[in-house]
């Protein structure tokens, strides 16, 4: 019986050895995983109703000249748009470039830079990383020119970021160095949101305070027909009226010119902001009924 123990454990000795052998020799043959000189980046903006997500990698200047002649990114050739992989650029619906159309999808971000301007070209392929003479030119889907602007400060490693944005456009600027340049990307709100508002509000048979709030947003922000609109906020403000609805009420009058209605929604929605402990409202309703109070001298 002793003699068995003894050969199982020594089984058991060997076996455990052997495993610790294969974790070391696995171990000595993983990668180091180091800092990328140029970082993976992945920038996503929502706008108007449509989601624009950019991945590209960033490279720094480290004391290197960027662009001109004999660069980093010399004028007048094919770039990549940053590092490493080829930068991509995705629309999860149909948008315009410049007024250019450009159907929902994903795409290579090639840009040409020069001095004055850019030549920004989106091409189906997203694999060229740095082979960006490789693809072919029938693949390009829109090409365009940015003006290019000067930075107030020196961007050390190259950046891509959206600005300017209203509810159905944005822009997207390329910066690096002192210089910049940017694009303007349009997208369909209007059509999408009155589409909404037919299906839930006008032809819909189960509207909620809250659908009929929106639409009369809408109809404000827009300048539409500031009758409706004001129909669907009373049908917000029945039952439970909230400070911040009735505000909407009070612009809507005044909008219509009805300043004497418009002071009395805003001294409505402000005690109810007032018990909600709403500064802002507050302050808002007070605002507004004092250009109300202007208005009818």
């Amino acid at each position: 019986m002793t003699t068995n123990i003894l050969l199982k454990s020594s089984r058991a000795l060997g076996a455990t050895l052997a495993l610790s052998g294969l974790l070391l020799a696995s171990g000595a043959q993983a990668q180091i995983n180091t800092p990328q000189p140029s970082p993976k980046s992945t920038v996503t903006q929502r706008v108007g109703l449509t989601d624009v997500t950019i991945t590209y990698y960033r490279p720094s200047m480290k004391g290197r000249p960027v662009f001109g002649d004999k660069t980093l990114v010399p004028y007048g050739k094919r770039w990549r748009t940053g590092a490493n992989a080829t930068t991509t650029i995705k629309f999860s619906d149909d948008v315009t470039l410049e007024g250019k159309k450009v159907p929902a999808g994903e795409y290579g971000l090639y840009t040409i830079p020069n001095k004055a301007e850019w030549l920004v070209v989106l091409n189906k392929s997203t694999k060229q990383g740095a082979d960006v003479d490789g693809f072919k030119d029938d693949q390009d889907v829109v090409r365009f020119s940015a003006k290019t602007y000067k930075l107030g400060n020196k961007a050390e490693t190259f950046t891509i970021g959206f600005s300017d944005l209203t509810p159905a456009t944005a822009n997207v600027d390329l910066m690096w160095e002192l210089t910049g340049a940017k694009f303007k990307i349009g997208t369909e709100v209007d059509a999408k949101v009155m589409a909404q508002i037919d299906e839930k509000v006008i032809k819909g048979t189960a509207a909620t305070p809250n659908d009929y709030a929106a639409a009369a947003v809408y109809y404000l922000d827009n300048d539409k027909d500031m009758k409706q609109a004001l129909t669907w906020i009373q049908k917000a403000n029945e039952k439970d009226a909230k400070f911040w609805n009735v505000h909407t009420e009070a612009k809507i009058r005044m909008k219509m010119k009805d300043y004497k209605g418009a002071t009395a929604s805003a001294e409505q929605s402000r005690k109810l902001a007032l018990e909600g402990k709403n500064a802002d409202y507050v302050k808002m309703n007070e605002d507004l009924m004092m250009d109300a109070k202007k208005m009818t001298k």
